[in-house]
């Protein structure tokens, strides 16, 4: 956290950015984009107005009730909130007129109510309070939402195809960026300091990526290895596409899909800077992109949309843009997906279906749901990764076989697969990586 007050230059900064999120439903990531696009600040002032904005929307509602106000009326009041957020954390409150309006005992006794209450102390919307609580039980909720109230680490992946974890640390060094091992994650390092990552000449070499530690579980969990057909499903920007090829050493068939163009090029121009060559980015137009790969794969990922409720310290945002009613809608698209999606694995081939979600409703209940339905396909092993137990976001993956054709098993016929012409549900289908 801050050693020291935000200057008045900063707060208006993370007020605006506040406003955007807030009032006019922008993401965190374009509210930042927009921002730092034009202003062209130092990497540690960068720092500091990303690091305030997020915690203050990690625990806005713990900030709203120090300063007495609605969490509705919170892009309405920044500078009260930014004032009681320096005093919750010890440090000489900003030049303004809110400053005087803070009664010391006023706000120790709303410091103590809100201690009181465990959900508005780590910044937990009611629904989703209620939410976690049905789907893992109190107990396990309330660590998941502890660990969702802190702020992230940074983390980077080694990109093998260029270089090992050694060298790069050490060329990072070199760069004025510290980092270190992630134990257990062997592709991860952690960064240790407020350095700009993207301005380093080791990121324009192609030699890592910034992605979670827990996110790197995923593209590892699927088990390719060079030579293999694999296909990234809702591939996004690409982060786990690109985490293949370094596995497949660059050799064999990738094929990174999407729903959306935009996507896709970001994703060109980053296999090109990572010297990922064997990747094949093609846009979903239709249902039939899908039909014509029929049992081509000998892996297929599936990343598919979720309530991302593992990764809500990093886009803290979600929280109060999102509500309970988006879940079933998301619910029934992961169902579609796995549904019809499943028919580019080949015979005794493996899909991994993956969410950055922690809820066993988006997770295990879906891979449960479609086994029962698909008895071709066999569940081979499964993965949490909980932000309580390894101070990672929280993602969940399965890994599923389907038979063999020597195994005796013939798919069932999916008539949804066939009667599927519309495009508007697989455009709801992108997936950020």
């Amino acid at each position: 956290m801050l050693n020291k007050t935000l200057t008045s230059r900063q707060c208006e900064l993370v007020i605006s950015l506040l406003q955007e999120v807030l009032r006019e439903g922008a993401t965190l990531d374009r509210a930042y984009a927009r921002a730092f696009a034009d202003l062209h600040l130092p990497p540690a002032e960068n720092a500091i107005i990303a690091l305030t904005t997020g915690d203050l929307l990690r625990r806005l509602n713990l900030y709203c009730a120090l300063a007495g106000v609605e969490v509705d009326r919170a892009a309405a009041t920044g500078w009260s909130l930014l004032c009681v957020w320096h005093r919750f954390h010890n440090l000489p409150m900003p030049d303004c007129a809110a400053a005087n309006q803070i009664d010391t005992r006023t706000y120790e006794a709303r410091k103590q109510q809100a201690r009181a209450l465990p959900a508005v102390w780590d910044g937990c919307p009611a629904w989703l309070d209620a939410l976690g609580e049905t789907q893992l039980g109190e107990e396990a909720w309330a660590a998941e939402r502890a660990a969702l109230a802190r702020t992230p680490k940074r983390y980077l992946r080694v990109n093998t195809l260029r270089c090992d974890r050694d060298t790069l640390i050490q060329r990072l060094a070199d760069e004025g960026v510290q980092t270190r091992p992630v134990d257990g994650v062997t592709s991860a390092l952690e960064v240790l300091n407020d350095a700009a990552l993207f301005r380093t000449a080791a990121f324009q070499d192609g030699w890592f990526e910034q992605q979670d530690a827990g996110s790197q579980h995923i593209a590892a969990f699927l088990q390719v290895s060079p030579g293999m057909r694999v296909v990234d499903a809702c591939a996004g920007a690409g982060g786990k596409t690109l985490q293949l090829a370094a596995a497949m050493n660059g050799k064999g068939r990738l094929l990174a899909m999407d729903v959306e163009e935009w996507k896709l090029e970001n994703l060109r121009q980053r296999a090109r800077r990572a010297g990922a060559h064997n990747v094949e980015a093609r846009l979903i137009t239709s249902s039939k992109t899908v039909k014509r790969l029929k049992e081509t794969a000998d892996r297929l990922l599936l990343d598919v949309p979720c309530s991302g409720l593992g990764v809500l310290k990093r886009n803290p945002d979600a929280k109060w843009r999102d509500t309970e009613q988006r879940l079933p809608v998301l619910m029934a698209l992961q169902a579609d997906i796995l549904r019809r999606y499943c028919q580019m694995v080949k015979p005794g081939g493996q899909l991994v279906y993956a969410t950055c979600s922690i809820l066993p409703c988006e997770n295990e209940q879906q891979v449960a749901a479609f086994l029962a339905e698909r008895p071709d396909f066999t569940l081979v092993a499964e993965q949490h990764v909980l932000p309580s137990q390894t101070g990672f976001d929280g993602f969940y993956m399965a890994r599923l076989r389907r038979a063999a054709i020597d195994d005796g098993q013939t798919a069932p016929v999916d008539t949804a697969v066939e009667q599927t012409t519309d495009n508007s549900t697989e455009r709801a289908e992108s997936n950020e990586a």
